[in-house]
């Protein structure tokens, strides 16, 4: 049986913390940053976790991870 590839995308930008989760970056915060308030900015700084209805799809792009 052939090893699985990666999604060497997805595998960027996701890290998996200690209990398992997966943990991303917010969107939003690239361009255009001037009509954003402070707050907003600040707020998308911070990390997530990926929602429970994505994971299934995401531990299919990401096998090793």
């Amino acid at each position: 049986m052939p090893k699985m590839k990666t999604s060497r995308a997805a595998a960027k930008r996701f890290t998996k913390t200690g209990t398992g989760k997966l943990k991303r970056n917010k969107a939003y915060k690239s361009h255009i940053l001037t009509k954003k308030t402070t707050k907003r900015k600040r707020n998308l700084r911070k990390s997530a976790i990926t929602d429970k209805t994505n994971v299934s799809n995401m531990k299919k792009i990401l096998p090793y991870l």
